[in-house]
């Protein structure tokens, strides 16, 4: 990655450090050091508030440059420091929300004359204002995601289980050259790629807070496809992460097997219009929780409230923010009083859950402009039978 594009990223990070009188900053955790370094490594970036950043490397032990010291454990890290006339911290920032407690207590042993702080929400702070490389990188994921979505319908055989379609589903995306890997901020979500929801397994509830669940194969991984036959009259809900260069994009399609019930029809009509008027509202200045409220307002006045973002157990949100994690800022939920900033990157995605005929809805991938939003994935936006 080109080092002026790193520069912008650890430069916001720095602006966030001064105004919370943190000194230095050091990093370890798989996405952060992404952001920071432009690749996974086994290691630490070490990035002072005034002096060049450290990179202290375990593996691969073959990088090698300015600034870039080949390590075999952290506690090797102050040593160097000190060789290189750096003054140890008054206020080191570590990942608190991210290390676990025995890391976190041996990052913040290597620095005992200093005050560690929880670095997480700042780092998070910093990412979630994306720069112009970060924005083209979106924008590519969302032609590569719609591609691949329109690729879908020739791929169903009448009979198939929601395993077998996801299976081939997953096949094209890797083919258009999704990294297959799903990224989540936090300990307590999992899941493959992404979703299909057929019929009424979309109603089924699942532990992890994604907008829709799923009751899944296993008890190992309660969400998504459950094995059932896809039979006609229902939706199929297909709800997939594009990772095609690291960055989440987020994209729903509905798909029918022959006609639905006329209610799905005006169910999902109700999501569009969501969406429209949510699109409508968003721009600079605009407080989360009012985007939520206008969502939730348009589909109770269409007489939706029930089925609204799930059925039974409810989503308490209708959009998040995306990014290298699918769980970034801002969200679009009750009692979040973040405003949107140009360069934000959000997905939104209006569902309403009906019984017996599964979920319909959308979900597409926006970015904040200096104006409004742009709509990152496009591809078609109606119901489509997959018995053509």
């Amino acid at each position: 990655m080109l080092l002026p594009e790193l520069k912008r990223r650890r430069d916001k990070i720095r602006s966030l450090m001064a105004q919370h009188h943190v000194d230095a900053a050091l990093i370890a955790c798989n996405t952060n050091l992404l952001y920071t370094c432009g690749q996974i490594i086994n290691g630490y970036l070490y990035l002072p508030l005034a002096s060049p950043a450290c990179l202290f490397v375990k593996r691969p032990n073959m990088i090698s440059g300015e600034q870039i010291y080949s390590i075999g454990k952290p506690e090797e890290i102050t040593g160097i420091l000190r060789e290189q006339g750096l003054p140890i911290p008054g206020a080191i920032m570590l990942e608190g929300d991210e290390l676990s407690f025995g890391e976190y207590n041996r990052l913040a042993a290597l620095f005992p004359e200093s005050e560690a702080i929880n670095g997480t929400p700042l780092l998070r702070r910093a990412r979630s204002i994306k720069t112009e490389m970060e924005m083209e990188m979106f924008r590519r994921a969302g032609i590569a995601h719609a591609k691949a979505y329109g690729k879908i319908p020739p791929v169903y055989r009448e009979g198939m289980t929601d395993i077998e379609f996801s299976i081939e589903i997953e096949r094209l995306m890797r083919l258009e050259g999704s990294l297959g890997l799903f990224r989540i901020f936090g300990r307590s979500m999992e899941i493959f790629m992404g979703s299909l929801l057929a019929g009424s397994n979309a109603a089924e509830p699942s532990p992890f807070d994604f907008a829709l669940g799923g009751k899944g194969i296993d008890p190992s991984a309660p969400v998504g496809a459950s094995g059932i036959v896809i039979r006609k009259g229902q939706s199929v809900m297909v709800d997939y992460v594009g990772n095609f260069n690291g960055y989440m994009c987020d994209m729903t399609r509905v798909f029918s097997v022959g006609q639905l019930p006329q209610e799905a029809y005006t169910a999902h009509q109700v999501c569009l219009d969501v969406q429209e008027t949510v699109a409508s509202l968003a721009k600079p200045g605009a407080v989360c929780e009012d985007l939520y409220n206008a969502a939730v307002d348009v589909a109770a006045k269409a007489g939706f409230a029930d089925y609204f973002m799930g059925a039974g157990r409810k989503a308490r949100f209708v959009g998040h923010g995306i990014g290298l994690e699918i769980n970034e800022s801002p969200v679009l939920a009750p009692r979040i009083k973040t405003e949107l900033e140009a360069g934000m990157v959000f997905a939104l995605e209006p569902k309403i859950v009906l019984p017996e005929v599964g979920a319909v809805g959308i979900e597409n991938s926006w970015a904040v402009t200096t104006e409004g939003v742009e709509k990152i994935t496009c591809c078609r936006e109606e119901i489509i039978d997959l018995l053509g």
